[in-house]
């Protein structure tokens, strides 16, 4: 059977995760970690897509993205996983595949979840104890965002702008809010809607993207395929 097509809206954010296969490491070395983020960049640029967030981690990479168009997201992630496995094969002397098979996505309703899903990102490595500060692993946007150093591969979202008034109160707001972390319900709703490609959204705001798609974005209710409900009521 074959697979769907990934949804893919245009101006909508996304939350996306990148494994390795069998959870193996994708990263050899901090050059690996440069050659990524060069690709991400030079891709990202390519298709236009935003990139808000990020974060390499030993075996997968989280992304907070916003495509300008409906290709432009899935060219994105093609690009740049053609090219970093090549590379990473050819100096590894190692041949075949890296990932796990396709990227993970969840819809993010950013005016309720866009913060939390930078927070989310930036705090991997300490929920991964490789950390005690997000500030204290290279490899992320948190710098960008409070006060570090410049990120070229970084595009803050309107919304960000919304934390302060200048430059140095959103970034003393942010990493406030990091600081603060996440209720653990709510860590674990954005693990959950990222593992099964659903939306992460409030009940009014997913249902309306499933009526634009016809696809569900939301858990559904057991042995009831989607859309049997309205086509029930018009019957």
């Amino acid at each position: 059977m074959a697979r769907q097509a990934r949804i893919s809206l245009p101006h909508h954010t996304y939350h996306l995760i990148q494994r390795g296969n069998n959870r193996q490491e994708i990263f050899a070395s901090d050059e690996d970690r440069r050659t990524m983020l060069h690709l991400l960049l030079e891709a990202s640029r390519k298709h236009e897509v935003a990139v808000h967030s990020y974060v390499l981690m030993s075996n997968h990479v989280h992304l907070l993205v916003t495509p300008t168009t409906a290709e432009g997201m899935p060219l994105m992630m093609q690009q740049v996983g053609r090219s970093y496995v090549r590379r990473f094969n050819d100096s590894q002397g190692r041949s075949g595949t890296l990932f796990e098979g396709r990227y993970r996505s969840s819809l993010v309703q950013t005016e309720r979840y866009l913060l939390a899903c930078m927070t989310y990102i930036d705090l991997n490595p300490v929920r991964a104890h490789i950390c005690a500060e997000p500030q204290n692993f290279r490899w992320s946007s948190y710098s960008h965002y409070s006060g570090g150093l410049p990120d070229r591969l970084v595009t803050p979202h309107p919304h960000f702008f919304n934390l302060g008034n200048t430059p140095f109160a959103r970034e003393q707001a942010y990493a406030q809010l990091v600081q603060q972390g996440l209720a653990q319900a709510l860590q674990e709703n954005i693990t959950r809607s990222l593992i099964k490609n659903h939306g992460l959204g409030d009940e009014r705001f997913l249902h309306t993207l499933e009526q634009q798609t016809n696809r569900r974005l939301q858990p559904g209710r057991k042995g009831r395929p989607f859309g049997s409900e309205s086509k029930s009521k018009n019957s």
